[in-house]
């Protein structure tokens, strides 16, 4: 490249919704139904939502919290509540991070996995079950690649394929054949080949590499999409679902994307979260209405979203705090957009907020002036009976990597020239306003030939 160009692209947090705690870290504890910006917070990679709590990780590899802190969520050391992120003390090579009700984990680049927060189920996964305000290094996880939080238990997806769960089981969600807690991993049973996990409130899914999906823990409301209302402490197969290549858990419902860009939802429906025009329970996948292009899913409490190619954003569901971002607070069994957000590249749902990251559009900030390349000095012969010519010039070349680039030429060509010698001045000009300039010589002369005509001279013969 011939021109030096500075891109400025920060990405940034919108959270909308429930603000009782703060946990749309924008200085004020108002909801809001609108997208709000988050204080502060550049160059994010990752968000999470829970209750009343919120989390985002920054490309530096440290963690930021803001919200509720009761049990210590925001992970700083302190039990005060925080309308504004707070670094999350200690962790500086963070690769991922979820929230759950009242608890966090961050998976940090040496594969370890820390957490912090409420641990009266053994949620954090060190051992006792007291609750910390600093993050803990969770026991016994070899290799882990992925983390999921549900409302008091915790997921890790290892490299082998495997699953491990730790917290409250009291309806089966650790899937390992028992309802008993536990404050350290326990394996999955009979579950492998699994790429993606997800924690709702008391049930766990995960999306194995086949494309198929499968859920354990609490079903009262189907949000386990086998056909039955049964709770189940195993993993059991979601029906009728192949080709699925996203997941994602609210507090009682079930979320698929798939490879087609069309949304899956199952479970509780009270609120409309399913999004298919009814407020129907269903125990097996229906088909979100009016949806297309989706990347991503997410889902809240008892509410859902969905990211389009376009970078727009679309929510339905429970609405009573404004986490569907619309503008009201009225539920929605279909989806509608969330006002204000283009260029959104990711999303996450909070029991009652709603969070995306938006990459703003590029800012070229052009200091390089355009290319411009004049021709070589001229020299005609005078017009017969005038003191000049008319001349015509091939014009100069201008070059510009950015687009916009305006050239003006005095004189122009074809322009009446002089006899003697005229300069003829070049200029670019680009869209920034930097400025480029050349210059040549037109050199008009008298035609010997006009006195010697027949006749040889010393610059020739006419």
């Amino acid at each position: 490249m011939n021109k030096k160009e500075t891109i400025e692209s920060m990405s940034i947090i919108f959270a909308w919704g429930d603000n009782q705690s703060g946990q749309l870290g924008n200085g004020s504890n108002t909801d809001s139904n609108v997208p709000v910006n988050v204080s502060g917070l550049t160059n994010v990679l990752a968000v999470a939502g829970g209750d009343l709590q919120s989390r985002a990780l920054l490309s530096d590899g440290t963690v930021w919290a803001w919200g509720r802190n009761f049990f210590g969520q925001p992970g700083n050391g302190s039990n005060t509540d925080s309308n504004v992120p707070v670094n999350v003390g200690g962790l500086t090579s963070a690769i991922a991070i979820a929230a759950g009700g009242e608890h966090s984990l961050v998976l940090l680049s040496d594969g370890t996995v820390w957490a912090w927060g409420g641990n009266g189920n053994g949620q954090l996964g060190n051992g006792p079950n007291i609750s910390s305000h600093v993050p803990v290094n969770v026991s016994g996880l070899t290799s882990p690649i992925a983390i999921a939080a549900g409302g008091n238990h915790s997921l890790a997806l290892l490299s082998d394929g495997t699953v491990r769960a730790w917290g409250f089981n009291g309806s089966g969600q650790l899937g390992n054949g028992s309802n008993i807690s536990s404050n350290v991993p326990v394996n999955m049973s009979d579950l492998t080949n699994v790429i993606a996990i997800a924690g709702g409130n008391f049930h766990s899914l995960a999306l194995l590499s086949d494309g198929t999906v499968w859920a354990w823990g609490d079903n009262f409301f189907g949000q386990l999409g086998n056909g039955s209302n049964t709770n189940s402490n195993v993993p059991v197969n979601v029906s009728d679902l192949t080709d699925v290549i996203a997941i994602a858990a609210g507090g009682f419902h079930s979320l698929a994307l798939l490879s087609d860009g069309t949304v899956r939802a199952w479970g509780d429906n009270f609120s409309g979260q399913l999004g298919n025009g009814t407020n129907t329970n269903s125990n097996v996948p229906v088909n979100v209405s009016d949806l297309t292009n989706v990347i991503a899913i997410a889902a809240g409490l008892a509410h859902s979203l969905a990211l389009l190619s376009d970078g727009t954003v679309r929510a339905w569901g429970f609405n009573s705090s404004g986490q569907l971002g619309n503008g009201s607070n009225t539920d929605s069994n279909v989806p509608i957009n969330v006002s204000g957000l283009t260029n959104v590249v990711a999303i996450a749902g909070g029991f009652f907020h709603s969070l995306a990251i938006q990459q703003p559009i590029p800012t070229v900030n052009d200091t390089q002036p355009p290319i411009i390349t004049c021709p070589v000095d001229i020299t005609v012969f005078n017009d017969p009976g005038s003191n000049g010519a008319f001349v015509n010039f091939s014009e100069p070349t201008v070059s510009n990597n950015c687009p916009g680039v305006t050239a003006v030429y005095t004189p122009a060509s074809g322009s009446f020239f002089p006899r003697g010698t005229t300069t003829v001045t070049c200029i670019a000009i680009d869209a920034a306003g930097n400025i480029s300039t050349c210059s040549f010589n037109v050199r008009v002369i008298v035609d010997p030939c006009r006195f010697f005509s027949g006749r040889c001279h010393r610059r020739g013969c006419c």
